[in-house]
């Protein structure tokens, strides 16, 4: 089953061999946890997946297929991340088409996971089981979690995959729940030859990207998102306070928090490669945890940035 059925999924041969034998020896656990990269096949992984728990046989079914891929199966539901927008909840895919200015990190909400678990309790109506994906699991704010687990503890006749790039955020109750399928990063040339070479990216894209091809996507869109008197300002550490908080002022003012995560990812490679001053990484690394922590962004750059003035600067 597994040649047909999951071509085109490259790279994560452990992942494709645990699922083809749960498939063929029909033994389902109530949770997966598809743990690995963002960006190497996991979400194309849970579609191939579910398509085999709806019956598709050893060639798959390409009807099934295509109803699974554009969400209109009514046996599936795909729970992604939301943003509240006034008042209402926007997913990360509904944000990214609207073009939606991001003021915070997306959560998965506690009222997410009580339509996830009415869902996975009611009858399936064509598949053999209801069938719910939860996509970056790790978002979960900790109501929504406890709720979670509540679901698992008694997870009824569904299925439930959970995709995560971080498990070490899952509560281990839920790890302990669920049966993992790891995914691994692509070696580099493998990763390239997937999405293509583009002589224009920055050398620190190929690095930041580790393997995946979704990630080297997703960097060479950001980047061309970044305004480029910023990039010029990011060639080095701010030298005096006023440059430091001209600096915050433009960052917050130009990039929403998460744009602001991806620069920071890559500023810090930057300036390893060209101070290599660990003390630098430090700070930059609690500066990521303010961003993430929802502290009003100015002020965690404007902070972050005197910090990092060199001893002397006025």
């Amino acid at each position: 089953m597994s040649e047909a059925l999951f071509a085109g999924v490259k790279g994560q041969p452990q992942a494709v061999q645990l699922l083809s034998a749960v498939l063929r020896l029909q033994r389902l656990a109530p949770a997966y946890l598809f743990s690995g990269p963002e960006g190497v096949g996991r979400a194309l992984v849970a579609r191939r997946f579910l398509e085999g728990l709806c019956g598709a046989g050893e060639q798959g079914d390409l009807q099934l297929r295509r109803r699974l891929e554009q969400g209109n199966h009514p046996d599936l539901l795909w729970v992604e991340p939301s943003y509240m927008e006034k008042g209402e909840r926007v997913s990360v895919s509904e944000a990214r088409e609207r073009g939606l200015q991001k003021k915070s990190l997306p959560q998965i909400r506690l009222e997410q996971i009580r339509e996830l678990s009415r869902f996975l309790a009611r009858p399936a109506l064509e598949a053999p089981r209801s069938l719910v994906v939860l996509e970056a699991a790790e978002a979960m704010a900790e109501a929504a979690a406890n709720a979670l687990l509540k679901t698992l503890e008694e997870p009824g006749n569904g299925v439930l995959v959970l995709i995560t790039a971080a498990p070490d955020r899952l509560l281990s109750t839920i790890l302990s729940r669920c049966q993992r399928i790891p995914f691994k990063p692509l070696p580099q040339q493998v990763m390239l030859e997937l999405v293509g070479e583009d002589a224009s990216d920055p050398a620190e894209l190929r690095e930041l990207a580790a393997g995946s091809p979704g990630a080297l996507l997703e960097w060479r869109r950001r980047w061309q998102e970044l305004p480029p008197e910023l990039l010029e300002q990011l060639g080095a550490l701010p030298s005096t306070p006023l440059s430091a908080l001209g600096l915050a002022r433009d960052l917050s003012e130009a990039l929403d928090v998460e744009q602001q995560l991806w620069l920071l990812q890559w500023w810090q490679l930057r300036l390893w490669r060209s101070t290599g001053k660990p003390s630098d990484q430090q700070r930059l690394n609690l500066l990521r945890r303010h961003l993430s922590g929802h502290v009003q962004p100015r002020l965690a750059w404007e902070v972050a940035l005197l910090d990092l003035l060199p001893a002397g600067a006025a």
